[in-house]
């Protein structure tokens, strides 16, 4: 057993990103500057948009594209329960309603054919979750967009670098948002980004996150700069700094290496968990590139003594940090009582969550740690195991 804790998730940062850090503080400008609009340039190349508009958070990404599409009261967007907070309360932002549908049970993201059962003449957008990194389906998502007028906002906080079906996440809907939490696949500490081919949206967008204010806000203690300025919109606070951008920068030359070590730590737990009677891998597609923010193991419930809280709870005792994704949204108080949610309303992502463990997989993991993650699993496992139950041979995921 360990003897010291393994975090559920830690950034992979270093000298590279205290460099970029160090250049912000030495140049006195420290919010939105030149930094910021090259991290834009250089994330939007990365994932082949046109525009990128950096925010301070996918929230912030998300409720900027909704202002964008011209979101109002009592228009309906439909979602996943099966997600964070953030996917649906942008929605309530604007007295407009998220609508919940469930999920497909194996990738756990949001099922297109729930999708075009709940559309109605009050819809105005869709906004499917990458889960884990694993692409939703998005040819069926646009074809029902298409059928019914609507707008595809990707809730892509964990699909960076996913790609699907050959096109990189970050080009294929009219808008497509990031998170750089620290827990992502990279990182600005807090922060996000707008990709879209529109430049019209995009410019709202720009506008929307400084205040509403016109003809770049950001430049005006420079040179170049202008005392004047216009508010043209009541608008927000959305901004990212030049700090924040410094460490985009960093993190995305060297998030090809973090993403690869993802993958390696993927298929480690891949082989060793497969084929294990009481554990469900998660799923991969051949055609798909996975992002593997999140390595979302299921338990067999049948084939255990225990349910999902107890073996949590083995896993902290052997210091091995774990995490759960995610709490439906519909049983959180106050979905459940604004709109009378009762567990089984939706019965796959219910279902789904009540067996769900998140393990550790991120670029900072030594190989000892990624076997003392798979060993704790397998102990834990085997103790509560029901009588007979007996391992099956490996199988890679």
């Amino acid at each position: 057993m360990r003897s010291t804790y393994l975090p559920f998730a830690l950034p992979d940062v270093g000298d590279a990103e205290l460099e970029e850090i160090r250049e912000s503080l030495l140049s006195g400008w420290l919010t939105t500057g030149s930094k910021t609009r090259q991290f834009e340039a250089v994330f939007a190349e990365a994932v082949g948009a046109r525009y990128a508009v950096a925010v301070n958070s996918c929230t912030a990404a998300m409720h900027l594209a909704l202002e964008a599409i011209g979101l109002k009261p009592g228009d309906e967007v439909i979602t996943t329960t099966y997600t964070f907070a953030a996917s649906a309360e942008v929605v309530r932002y604007f007295d407009a309603r998220p609508v919940f549908v469930d999920v497909d049970p194996v990738s756990l993201n949001i099922d297109p054919a729930r999708i075009e059962e709940a559309v109605t003449e009050r819809t105005r957008a869709i906004i499917p979750v990458h889960v884990a990194g694993l692409p939703a389906d998005l040819d069926a998502i646009h074809d029902i967009a298409r059928r019914h007028g609507l707008i595809v906002i990707e809730d892509a906080a964990h699909a960076f670098p996913s790609v699907y079906k050959g096109t990189p996440i970050g080009r294929a809907s009219a808008f497509t948002c990031f998170s750089f939490y620290p827990t992502k696949s990279i990182t600005t500490g807090e922060g996000g980004m707008i990709c879209t081919d529109n430049e019209a949206w995009a410019e709202r967008c720009r506008i929307m996150a400084l205040h509403g204010i016109s003809n770049d806000a950001w430049k005006r203690y420079s040179a170049e700069g202008s005392w004047y300025y216009e508010i043209i919109a009541p608008g927000y606070k959305y901004n990212m700094t030049d700090i924040a951008a410094g460490m985009g920068l960093a993190q995305l030359r060297k998030a090809e290496a973090m993403w690869q070590r993802r993958c390696e730590i993927a298929r480690r737990y891949q082989e060793a968990f497969g084929g294990v009677a009481f554990l469900e891998t998660p799923p991969d597609r051949s055609d798909c590139q996975h992002a593997w923010h999140l390595y979302m193991l299921r338990l067999n419930l049948d084939q255990l003594t225990i349910d999902r809280a107890p073996f949590v709870e083995a896993l902290k005792q052997r210091h091995i940090g774990v995490s759960v994704h995610f709490i439906p949204l519909h049983v959180h108080p106050y979905y459940r009582e604004t709109y009378g949610y009762q567990p089984e309303d939706f019965p796959v992502a219910y279902q789904q969550y009540l067996r769900e463990i998140s393990l550790p997989i991120y670029s900072k993991m030594s190989d000892d740690d990624v076997q003392d993650v798979i060993d704790a699993v397998l102990e834990v496992g085997a103790r509560h195991r029901l009588q007979g139950v007996q391992r099956e041979p490996s199988v890679s995921g």
